[in-house]
This record gives structure tokens, C-alpha cells and sequence, in this order.
């Protein structure tokens, strides 16, 4: 196997739904313009090209209050198991495993093996942060998004707004609307039921093969890193 197929090989994984992200982008682009272009031409508004459509505020609230909501539960989900388990599932750690472990255990500081990863051997602040930077990566990218769709989701709304002759409002003003929080917390509830289901039916149903799923003859009661 050459050096290229090696790569795609041993990154699979992102590399597939990196292309299953940029096909939804995709699909998203062209069911949205014509959706909106529809409703310009139904009320003698001027339409827009693919192009426009993409820069536009409606394609940039839409990507980013998605956005915003994976970030958020991949974010609460990874701190939340370091402290919160759940018996039998395969998204638990063992029963007895609560908590973020000891020095030897996580291979930090003086436990750290050869191929350590450096700010793991590092000690201090860097080992701190780098204990939790999954954790704070996906914080940020989180607000980052949230914000992004508070920028967005005000410039559409602002031009609903004057479409009416009503005053635009400021960014406060829309962070602290009915129309944002509506949007955002219809994107959190889902991505809460998500994890809930996964967390439960992972107990009793299984996938052969997959690291999400515990063995196909494990116990019901056996939680998937237990010994």
C-alpha cells in the first residue's frame, strides 16, 4: 500500500465524515437558495445565486446554530463522564472509575512512558492544561459558533425587522431575544435526548464491531470498560 493509501486508510474515520459534512453543506446550499429564492419570487423580491446565498446571514445562522449545539453536547459529554457514570453502558466508565484518576494512571509527569505525548511529561501548568484541552477545544469551538449565530442571526432578523419598518435591534438585543433562544434551545433539547438514548439503549442493544457498543455477548450489567 503506497504513503497515500496509507493515510486514507488510517484516517478513515474523519476523513469520511469530513466528505459526508461537506456533501450536507452542499445539499444545504442548493435546498436553501431554492427555498428562499421561492419565496423572493412569490413576493417580487430579487433572488440570489448559490454564491450570495452562502455569504448571507440565512446560511450563516443556519450552519452556525447546528454548529453551536454539536460543540455543546460533545463539550458537557466529555466533562461529564469524567464524572457522572451510567451501569451497563457502553458510554460509561466502570462503576468504580469516577473521577479524573491518578498521576499514574493517566501516564503523566514522572509516569509518562517514552512515546508520551510532551506537555504529559512536562508537569505543571502544561500538564494542567493539556489534561483538559479536549475538554476546553471543544468549549471554545462552542462559543465560538454561539456567537457566530448571535452575529448571523441578528442580521437576518434585523432585516425581517426592516422589511417591516420596524427599528433593528443590537446584538444584545438579539442575544437576549424570543427568537434566538427559541432557536438554540430547539438545537440543545435535541442534542440532550441524543446523548440520553445513547447512554441508555447502549446497555441492552448492541453493533457488532463498533467501539461504541459493548461485546454482542457482554451482560446488560456489564459496563463496556469494566474489566
Amino acid at each position: 500500500m503506497n504513503r497515500l493509501g496509507r493515510a486514507v486508510k488510517d484516517n478513515g474515520l474523519t476523513l469520511a465524515f469530513l466528505g459526508l459534512l461537506l456533501g450536507a453543506v452542499v445539499g444545504q446550499a442548493i435546498s436553501g437558495v431554492a427555498e428562499l429564492n421561492g419565496e423572493q419570487r412569490a413576493t417580487g423580491g430579487a433572488t440570489l445565486s448559490v454564491w450570495e446565498y452562502l455569504v448571507s446571514s440565512d446560511f450563516g445562522v443556519d450552519i452556525a446554530e447546528n454548529w453551536q449545539s454539536e460543540y455543546l453536547q460533545f463539550a458537557l459529554y466529555i466533562v461529564a463522564t469524567t464524572w457522572l457514570v451510567q451501569r451497563g453502558s457502553s458510554e460509561s466508565k466502570p462503576l468504580g472509575d469516577i473521577g479524573k484518576g491518578t498521576d499514574r494512571e493517566q501516564k503523566i509527569g514522572r509516569y509518562a512512558e517514552k512515546d508520551s505525548p510532551a506537555w504529559a511529561k512536562a508537569g505543571g501548568w502544561r500538564t494542567t492544561v493539556y489534561s483538559r484541552s479536549l475538554g476546553f477545544l471543544m468549549t471554545f469551538f462552542f462559543a465560538m459558533s454561539l456567537l457566530a449565530q448571535s452575529i448571523a442571526g441578528r442580521a437576518a432578523f434585523n432585516g425581517q425587522l426592516l422589511g417591516r419598518n420596524q427599528d433593528p435591534l443590537s446584538w444584545w438585543g438579539y442575544a437576549t431575544s424570543a427568537d434566538f433562544w427559541n432557536r438554540t434551545l430547539q438545537n440543545w433539547q435535541s442534542e440532550f435526548l441524543a446523548v440520553a438514548s445513547m447512554a441508555a439503549f447502549s446497555i441492552y442493544l448492541r453493533q457488532r464491531g463498533s467501539p461504541e457498543s459493548k461485546l454482542v455477548g457482554a451482560p446488560h450489567g456489564v459496563t463496556a470498560e469494566d474489566p
